[in-house]
């Protein structure tokens, strides 16, 4: 493993030596590819700018690349250390500038994020897939697969075998090579219409709005959420009026405390109608897509539905034993569940 852990940083070394020497202002200046000498390594958001993620994307990409034909090129036989644990040692890079660039686009996104999002999806899709459906790849983790009860193998080595073994299954790599191609467009398309999907949720969400005019309608409402909604309509140029979003600081304060129920109500319905107002935001269509694609890709990998296919992979293992645990707890839930509509009747 050592020798094979050694090789792979050395690529890695080599390969950021090497775009340096070609491009060196651009790497140097991209904080995304340097070392991070921050407290605990935090990512220095403050010289982190939005140009620096694609060409990010693409140097990790390519890092990660090398590293992986390190692995299926190696002369080694296949065993534990040299394939199973080098395949988690890989990709370092691409994982901490996908989590920089996520966590952001999540908490502060803007048109130009949104962008390179989309640019960014079809490309992590095909990349992953590249790994997942590599045969000569498959064939060292299957190799080793095959021989697990004779390793001895920690508890922690097992669980990481079977973690590897089951996302290249699960990535489609037993599939016959003439379903290969469908299998990498079904990923290609999921990986864009939750980007579409997300962003008009967004769009929704920045758009609704609840102004209230007359101070009587905040009753029940504590002072500090009053003065969040009036600093709101300032900013909106209502000043002297009172705005609520379907951003969770303001629309859980009001649908908790105000006693205005209509008003409660039309937050709430603001809320679990996004993407359902038939307007150019609308995810339904795209909701349709997506399961479509998802039940489409689950029966190519041989389960019956996406469910079976996501529930295959956790400790349910089947959507009957869920239904089995909620109706399990039904009985006691339902007395709880009439006593709350109860409790919510004026």
């Amino acid at each position: 493993m050592t020798k094979l852990i050694l090789t792979i940083t050395l690529i890695s070394f080599l390969f950021i030596s090497c775009n340096r020497n070609n491009n060196e202002k651009q790497m140097n200046d991209n904080p995304l590819l340097t070392e991070w000498n921050t407290p605990y390594g935090v990512p220095p958001f403050n010289l982190i700018k939005t140009e620096h993620y694609l060409p990010a994307y693409n140097e990790a990409m390519k890092m990660h690349n090398a590293e992986i034909e390190a692995i299926v090129n190696s002369k080694e036989e296949p065993d534990f250390n040299n394939t199973i644990a080098a395949l988690d040692y890989s990709g370092e890079l691409l994982m901490r500038v996908d989590n920089v660039f996520e966590n952001v686009n999540e908490a502060n996104t803007n048109p130009e994020m949104q962008k390179i999002a989309k640019e960014v999806a079809p490309l992590l899709s095909a990349h992953y897939d590249n790994i997942w459906l590599n045969d000569k790849l498959f064939a060292r983790v299957k190799a080793v697969n095959d021989i697990k009860e004779a390793l001895n193998l920690t508890t922690e080595q097992q669980m990481l075998l079977k973690k590897v073994y089951d996302n290249f299954v699960r990535g489609g790599a037993n599939l016959p090579e003439d379903q290969k191609a469908e299998f990498r467009k079904i990923n290609e398309q999921l990986s864009l219409l939750s980007i579409n999907f997300g962003e008009n949720l967004l769009a929704e969400t920045n758009d609704f709005t609840l102004v209230i005019e007359d101070e009587k309608d905040l009753s029940g409402l504590p002072e500090s959420v009053k003065a969040t909604a009036a600093e709101t309509a300032k900013e909106q140029g209502l000043e002297g009026k009172w705005v609520f979003t379907l951003q969770k600081p303001s629309l859980i304060p009001f649908i908790t405390y105000a006693e205005n129920r209509e008003n409660r109500e039309y937050l709430f319905k603001g809320y679990i109608e996004r993407g359902n107002n038939n307007n150019e935001h609308d995810n339904k269509a795209i909701v349709s897509e997506i399961v479509n694609l998802r039940l489409r890709r689950a029966n190519m990998l041989g389960y019956d539905t996406h469910a079976d296919y996501v529930l295959d992979n956790n400790m349910a293992k089947t959507p009957d034993k869920v239904y089995g645990l909620i109706e399990s707890l039904m009985d006691a839930g339902l007395v709880v569940a009439k006593q709350e509509v109860k409790d919510c009747r004026p």
